[in-house]
């Protein structure tokens, strides 16, 4: 894949999506948005991938939200190029954020932030969403909205309650405070902190420790999670995940290849056993 503003890289299992905007902390443009939906989708679909390392480049920050210096009156500036014509790109980037948003909370596959430094507005929402959050010890991480003439109306509110509390989140989102990382940790925000030299090294071990888990039982557990929190929506996601697994079963091909031969299926031979026959 071709990419101007992330670097997508998979390896031993391990997908990682980096935004590669360093010289603008990572603040993400509607074309970042587009390449960010093409990654996760791609993490997504291959089934040799089992974990997702969402994160920044360079060492200043994960991503401090969405790009202001594109930002004018109706949101932000869309992109028209023939390339990016009927893409993401071309939506308002607000509407953008929620789809990558949507993938990092739905997508069958644990999706560790390695926050690397500023984590900052829709960049801390992303890194609040992710099912794993691990620190450098100089990260700052906060919201930014009511400072800037923005909000989040919906997961980045939500979620965040969830992580932390109602009374510190709207602490955290009514003062736009920056925290450090260890004060991150010590609410619930990140699940680690450690020296930024080591930032690379834990996330690995974490990573390889996830991918020693049976990736099935991981994927109904996410949607176990969005069951709880996203109502009908996530109740959806966790039945399809076992329809999904009972496709996979010979019951579930007796009714296709019952149809197919215009008879009465036999469901109960492969429900019952022999010896409850």
């Amino acid at each position: 894949m071709k990419f101007q503003d992330v670097i997508y890289e998979k390896k031993d299992r391990i997908a990682r999506i980096t935004i590669n905007r360093p010289d603008k902390y990572n603040a993400a443009t509607p074309v970042t948005l587009h390449e960010l939906v093409k990654a996760f989708i791609d993490a997504w679909t291959d089934k040799e991938i089992g974990v997702v390392v969402f994160t920044g480049a360079g060492d200043k920050a994960f991503c401090t939200g969405g790009d202001q210096s594109i930002r004018d009156l109706g949101g932000y500036k869309g992109y028209t190029s023939d390339e990016l014509k009927g893409t993401v790109a071309e939506l308002p980037l607000e509407v953008g954020w929620q789809f990558v948003t949507f993938l990092i909370r739905h997508i069958p596959k644990p999706v560790i932030a390695r926050v690397n430094g500023y984590a900052i507005g829709g960049g801390h929402v992303w890194q609040v969403n992710c099912d794993l959050s691990i620190a450098a010890d100089m990260a700052k991480l906060g919201q930014a909205g009511p400072r800037v003439g923005s909000f989040d109306p919906g997961f980045g509110t939500g979620d965040l309650w969830r992580n932390v509390g109602l009374k510190r989140a709207k602490e955290i989102w009514f003062l736009t405070r920056l925290y450090t990382a260890q004060e991150a940790f010590e609410m619930g925000l990140v699940n680690k902190v450690v020296p930024a030299d080591k930032l690379d090294e834990e996330v690995n071990t974490w990573a390889e420790e996830l991918l020693k888990k049976s990736p099935t039982a991981l994927k109904m557990l996410k949607y176990t999670f969005l069951a709880e929190t996203d109502g009908l929506a996530g109740v959806t996601e966790l039945g399809v995940g076992g329809l999904g697994l009972y496709y996979g079963t010979e019951e579930s091909v007796e009714g296709r290849n019952a149809f197919m031969e215009r008879r009465e299926p036999d469901f109960w031979k492969f429900y019952l056993n022999k010896e409850e026959k």
